[in-house]
């Protein structure tokens, strides 16, 4: 069901293109649409160029605009076929006169104004993005960023009281601790890797941690506490502030924040300099009407950066946020 919705989705997409572009008939002198593009599949005399097919995937979200996508890849065969399945669709309905509708006709409008609007803001806003402004917006992220703490610990987890008691005893008459989850703990996500639960951050912990945890040393041992599934021992192997994303890390996050702003400040405008009636009551007023947004996926570059999108595109505080280590806490 979810693959027909979104190929009768798509199909209109290529329907409004056959049709704009008059694909009825062939055309021999097939041009690239962007330089240095590459030609990968041909229906009947229409060729499909590997552009088409990197848009379809950014469309769906299973690459970032602008992120590499190999021609021999799996995934770039899957999103071809579907391509392909999207033109032998649109050529059916234009065959069958599916076109000519006014059902039809409708929808090919929506579509295009649908893409017109897309490449408008591909040009606009993509071109005012730059290296500078990512920098800029990240300096200023990691000096808001509340800064956190990180602590690196082990974990012995068992089922009751006595035994976490036994283990306690075990561990300060020298047993190591890496050893002892080893061979003790039920945990399965860090007994074998000696119990080490990484690096976490103490504002994320669960209640049942913290007491524990907040004030433990360095190599001190903590617990036994009871947590879900057990009682837990713990050793406490570092300390330290919370580390942030690196620039890279952080640059999927920053330019779909940048393009959000840049979107909203060009809707912005077109709505202020247009006529925008609502003829049903209780729609829409200017007093609650919220900032004008990106259509649907506009300014999202990737699946990994939209939902920082989200958050940095609300205020420099929570665009701060996105800068922040992305490590928390176990679930237990």
């Amino acid at each position: 069901m979810q693959r027909w919705t979104k190929l009768r989705q798509v199909a209109v997409l290529a329907l409004v293109t056959l049709t704009i572009a008059g694909c009825d008939k062939p055309t021999l002198d097939e041009r690239p649409p962007e330089p240095g593009d590459v030609a990968v599949a041909r229906i009947d005399g229409h060729t499909i160029w590997a552009s088409d097919v990197r848009y379809e995937a950014v469309q769906q979200g299973l690459i970032g605009d602008g992120e590499p996508f190999d021609l021999a890849s799996p995934l770039f065969r899957r999103t071809l076929e579907e391509v392909i399945d999207q033109k032998l669709l649109a050529q059916a309905a234009l065959k069958k006169g599916i076109d000519r509708t006014e059902l039809a006709q409708r929808r090919i409008a929506a579509a295009r104004e649908d893409i017109l609007g897309h490449m408008l803001l591909e040009q606009s806003v993509d071109a005012s993005i730059d290296d500078k402004k990512v920098k800029d917006l990240y300096d200023e992220q990691v000096k808001l960023a509340q800064k956190s703490e990180e602590i690196r610990a082990r974990l012995i987890l068992v089922k009751t009281r006595p035994e976490a008691d036994n283990v306690m005893r075990q561990l300060q008459g020298g047993s190591l601790f890496e050893a002892m989850a080893m061979e003790r703990s039920i945990d399965q996500a860090t007994r074998f890797n000696g119990g080490d639960m990484g690096y976490f951050t103490t504002d994320v912990i669960p209640e049942s941690y913290r007491a524990a945890l907040m004030t433990a040393k360095p190599g001190q041992i903590a617990g036994p506490v009871q947590i879900d599934g057990g009682w837990a021992v713990f050793k406490v192997e570092e300390r330290r502030p919370e580390q942030p994303m690196t620039i890279e890390e952080a640059r999927p996050g920053i330019v779909s924040a940048l393009k959000l702003e840049q979107v909203r400040g060009l809707l912005g405008g077109l709505r202020d300099g247009a006529r925008v009636e609502f003829l049903v009551k209780g729609l829409s007023s200017s007093e609650d009407r919220e900032p004008a947004s990106a259509p649907a996926g506009a300014a999202a570059s990737s699946a990994s950066g939209s939902e920082a999108a989200d958050d940095v595109g609300e205020s420099p505080e929570k665009a701060a946020a996105s800068v922040s280590s992305s490590r928390t806490a176990p679930k237990k």
